[in-house]
């Protein structure tokens, strides 16, 4: 059966094979044109993540089962009620780019059509925001211009804020073979952190977080002042450059030196490279958009391709790489506080009465709804008395954690709908749906480069669970008369094709597109308008831009700090982003001990002058603080690291760590047009934690062992709950406390695990190879007995199977 994958927006295309178990292998989907055959680590491992112990299984009200009828109408009931005594603003729908388009399309019109509330957002607000802001500001619409085969043609790609090795594996898999049938491509990128993609670059910028206005301004300066501007292109095509003008005298390389800690002669040779350049491709990601001021970092790179004319043509352009599978569809389908669908804007009346008449009710609302951060905001205010959570974790997932955590404590009604019983956002539930996964339901995706594909049910989803969309109709006929025919819908493509039509004559239009073209024909790119007989493989060839005077825009992007410097009570900078083989908040991820292999525990990466400066060694217990919360971790040296920096990856959260995890840390200041948080930079202190007691267990993995333990992870001052594979596959649990441990909570857990803690520190060898378990130090013991990169994969194998691994055995091969 061939399917999408799940994971990230590169849009993998997976073929599933099954057994009257359920699923037993993947593999690429060789006729994918995202992935052509490839998967990357996670993906290769998705039959490993469908354990139904790891399930909802059935419908709970107050932790009790009931039927699915019950537990409709219950929440019908609570709905009509809190509608009734406050308006539909005191309800609020919180759903995910894991959603189906389907999906998607069904929550956006419930909220906006039906409860008559715009307080409907997605945890799409918290990864692509500012790359939809920066595109509508510059080019007039969320519209990605690129391709994938972009690549193949660049002779320059500019990454910026994003290890693409590690976060987009197969699109880095396609930038490593074109480089290697084009000797002339250059490689630059942007990223504090010397990570595995950095170190492959010809050019790295390692910058001071949160800088990069500061760089792409005086890129420009650059470009102008040594004669690199296309005036051609800038007369003809955009408009405002002349508004730039005091921005650009003031933004010298010198000036932009010392605010970014970067050479001189560094910036003016990414200009001069990016500027002599025939056909420059930049790829961004959440480096830019998680940031207060994430919008005109997005316009501040794309004024660099409008001022040379790189964009519309082969191999050049502006690409946004989309963070989840469908984060590209829930835009697409206005599943966000200021969109509507088909690409329409909330604020726009005329948009709002297209969107009315299509849906055939009298008017949407006017009044914007609430996004993430200011949507638990307002829950933990008391505005937003009742919230319905889809398909994501916000509990672990959102910036300031704690205070999210408050917030749902305090709603008055809180609805789950999710596929894992594990995450932890399902401990605040007053109801639990449970929600078809992976590989169990049909519809459509779209990915970074607007390629529209089928999502096809291998096997039923387990116990009682259902379709996403599916639950959303049923609960909208409980809900009111009105309900019944605004969701007459018996399957997805009855969905897809309402859908369709809201996009007829927009910048999307996929009117010509039906789930019986994407059978016939395989995945397609919008736009496909009615009549045609492909998509559109990139945009804007002849220089019209969707913008009234169709031209595209400049905008002058002043550089503004981080929403929280470092100071003498918060030393360090900290960073986030994402380890290779976890996803979010890893309530599937977590369960397959492959996928811990290569970061085996959570731990706060800083440098080795850092390190020995603060007298640390590696693997000692730390604790970090902000000005929100608190964590327990072990601390790491790393040359990827600038002084004063630190880095923790945004996965670990309470399922696996002694306290709320990574977003303890985190700040909730959003970007003033995009309203995405900013969650790559916070002000921390890091400072010992001095263990009184140390322990460890490890027993046989079960998902209800590892529920159950988790369970006990907060009485503990330092846990790690993770996986390990071995001749079984293990769950390890490491503590730590500051004073003697609780005896009955450690007697509780030697009668979970069958056996007595072990005491003292325990050590885990990271995995480079997480396929063929080969570990960092086999890998360098063969280097240093002669092994070249192609060595190391004849005699380790490592390497030769989803190539995830492959730029960190190149960097090894080569030290």
């Amino acid at each position: 059966m061939a399917t999408t994958c799940c994971y990230c927006g590169v849009g993998c295309g997976v073929v599933v094979s099954t057994h009257k178990n359920g699923i037993f292998s993947v593999k690429g989907d060789a006729a994918h044109p995202a992935n052509h055959g490839r998967l990357c680590t996670k993906g290769a491992a998705l039959h490993l993540s469908t354990d139904a112990g790891a399930r909802l299984l059935y419908p709970e009200v107050d932790d009790k089962r009931k039927t699915w009828g019950q537990a409709l109408d219950h929440v019908a009931e609570k709905f009509r009620q809190i509608i009734a005594a406050h308006g539909p603003d005191a309800v609020a729908f919180y759903i995910s780019g894991q959603l189906l388009t389907e999906d998607y399309y069904v929550f956006n019109k419930l909220a906006k059509g039906l409860v008559g509330t715009n307080n409907v957002d997605t945890n799409s607000r918290l990864c692509m925001s500012s790359a939809v802001a920066g595109y509508k500001q510059s080019l007039g619409a969320d519209a990605p211009p690129c391709a994938y085969e972009d690549i193949d043609d660049a002779d320059l790609i500019l990454i910026a804020g994003s290890n693409t090795a590690f976060a987009h594996p197969i699109v880095y898999r396609r930038i490593e073979e074109a480089r290697a049938s084009n000797p002339g491509l250059k490689l630059v990128v942007i990223d504090p952190r010397a990570t595995v993609t950095a170190r492959a670059a010809d050019l790295h910028l390692a910058l001071k977080p949160g800088t990069d206005v500061a760089l792409f301004n005086a890129m420009l300066h650059v470009l102008q002042r040594d004669g690199f501007l296309v005036s051609s292109f800038v007369d003809s095509h955009t408009e405002n450059f002349e508004k730039l003008q005091s921005l650009l005298d003031r933004w010298t390389p010198e000036r932009a030196a010392e605010v970014c800690d970067l050479p001189v002669a560094k910036i003016v040779e990414a200009a001069h490279l990016f500027g002599r350049s025939k056909a420059a491709l930049s790829l961004y990601c959440q480096g830019l958009n998680q940031s207060a001021s994430g919008t005109w970092k997005n316009c501040a790179l794309i004024n660099l391709h409008l001022a040379t004319g790189q964009i519309g043509k082969r191999g050049a352009g502006p690409f946004s790489l989309t963070g989840q599978s469908n984060a590209m569809g829930g835009r697409e389908v206005g599943g966000m506080a200021n969109l509507l669908s088909g690409h329409r804007d909330l604020g726009n009346e005329e948009d709002r009465k297209e969107v009315a008449a299509l849906w055939g009710v009298d008017a949407v609302p006017a009044k914007p709804g609430k996004t993430a951060v200011e949507m638990f905001e307002a829950i933990g205010r008391g505005e937003i008395k009742a919230v319905w959570i889809a398909c994501t974790n916000p509990a672990q997932s959102m910036p300031d954690a704690n205070a999210v955590r408050k917030a749902l404590a305090r709603a008055e009604f809180v609805v789950v709908q999710e596929a894992f019983r594990d995450a932890e956002t399902c401990d605040y539930a007053d109801v639990l749906l449970p929600a078809a996964s992976w590989a169990e339901k049909e519809g459509t995706m779209t990915n970074s480069e607007r390629r529209i594909s089928r999502v096809r049910a291998a096997v039923p989803p387990p116990g009682e669970a259902r379709a996403d969309w599916h639950i959303a109709v049923e609960f909208a006929r409980r809900l009111s008369v009105e309900g019944k025919r605004l969701f007459p819908y018996q399957n997805p493509e009855q969905v897809f094709n309402e859908h369709r039509e809201s996009t007829r004559g927009r910048d999307l239009d996929i009117t010509g597109l039906s789930y019986a073209v994407l059978e016939r024909d395989g995945p397609q790119q919008w736009p496909y308008p009615e009549g045609a007989r492909s998509g559109r493989t990139r945009l804007y060839p002849d220089g019209v831009f969707p913008t009234p005077s169709g031209r595209a825009r400049f905008v002058a992007t002043e550089y503004l700090p981080p929403a929280e410097e470092p100071d003498g009570q918060f030393p360090v900078r900290l960073t986030t982003g994402r380890l290779r083989d976890q996803w979010h908040s890893m309530t599937r991820t977590g369960l397959v001990a492959r996928l811990f292999s290569h970061s085996p525990e959570p731990e706060i990466v800083v440098s080795e002058i850092d390190l020995q400066k603060n007298n640390y060694s590696n693997h000692d217990l730390v604790c970090v603080t902000s000005r929100r919360g608190s964590a327990v971790m072990k601390i790491r040296a790393s040359d990827d690291m600038r002084p004063g920096d630190a880095f923790v990856a945004m996965h670990w959260g309470g399922r696996f760590t002694a306290g709320v995890g990574t977003n303890a840390l985190t700040v909730p200041a959003v970007d003033p047009y995009s309203k995405q948080p900013e969650l790559k930079h916070a002000a921390v202190r890091i400072e010992p934690f001095a263990a009184r007691w140390r322990g460890a267990f490890a027993a046989a993995a079960t998902p209800e062992l590892q529920r159950a333990a988790a369970a006990w992870l907060a009485r503990f001052d330092y846990a790690a709950l993770t996986l390990a594979e071995g001749p079984e596959i293990l769950l390890r649990l490491e503590l730590a406390t500051a004073g003697d441990p609780d005896a009955k909570v450690l007697a509780e857990l030697e009668k979970l695990f069958g056996q007595p803690a072990l005491t003292g520190p325990a050590a885990f060898e990271r995995a480079v190879c997480a396929c063929f378990k080969v570990g960092e130090s086999q890998i360098r013991a063969a280097v240093a007995a002669g092994a070249t990169f192609a060595g190391l994969q004849k005699n380790l194998k490592c390497g030769t199977n989803c190539g995830s691994c492959v730029p960190e055995l190149r960097r090894l091969a080569a030290a």
